[in-house]
């Protein structure tokens, strides 16, 4: 493969997983929505999301492994790889978290529809972003923006823990509406893990960019350039 070629085949590799990633930030909309509106056409959507980001999965994944095979690329280039094939577990993942939040709507059908002391839409908004913005970083090759989402993440777990205990103290209180509040939860994990993945992929634009890997490593997170990261 000539180095022309290769370039263009990272680029189809880029393109490919950027068009994965609008599909699984839609199905995550989707999903609020259709908590939001409780209307199962809008799951429906959710599921046919899910079976469209599954399959690009495969491929991407395949695409990187014949590049890894075929190119043996060193340096940037095998970095670049690498982290796509991570980026692209952690946004069948984020579909998989929009498809569990659908299957909650579904279950809350034959719910009467409660206000619930969370704000679902406020948490889910700040988890998308959280994904446009680690994608952002990936397409601008631009490790500070991927800092900033490492950053983000810690509201989100805040509220996640927040919903936690408001919403278990409501069982606690009205056993009646415990089915609600359950689901509200539910909701309220499968957001927390949209916005670890994230995280994720904004981890793996550092590793690419930098050569520096941090996970499990705040100070590392906030403190900069890695001084042994690689060329």
């Amino acid at each position: 493969m000539t180095r022309i070629r290769f370039q263009q085949s990272l680029e189809d590799l880029k393109e490919n997983l950027l068009v994965m990633a609008g599909l699984a930030e839609q199905a995550i909309q989707r999903a609020i929505e259709a908590y939001r509106v409780r209307d199962l056409s809008i799951c429906d959507l959710v599921d046919r999301s899910e079976n469209a980001i599954n399959r690009m999965e495969r491929d991407i994944d395949q695409s990187a492994l014949d590049l890894l095979a075929m190119e043996q690329p060193m340096a940037v280039d095998l970095r670049f790889v690498l982290s796509v094939i991570k980026i692209n577990s952690d946004l069948e993942r984020v579909g998989d978290s929009a498809k569990s939040i659908s299957d909650r709507v579904r279950s809350m059908q034959q719910m009467a529809v409660v206000d619930m002391p969370v704000d679902i839409p406020r948490m889910a908004v700040l988890a998308a972003d959280m994904v446009r913005k680690s994608l952002q970083a990936f397409i601008q090759a631009d490790a500070e923006i991927a800092r900033q989402v490492l950053t983000m993440d810690d509201a989100v777990d805040a509220m996640n823990r927040a919903a936690y205990q408001a919403l278990t103290k409501l069982m606690e209180e009205q056993s009646h509406l415990a089915p609600q509040a359950l689901s509200a939860l539910m909701i309220c994990r499968s957001l927390e893990r949209v916005a670890d993945h994230a995280t994720n992929i904004s981890e793996d634009v550092i590793f690419w960019v930098q050569g520096a890997d941090v996970r499990h490593r705040k100070s590392m997170i906030l403190g900069g350039n890695d001084p042994h990261a690689m060329s």
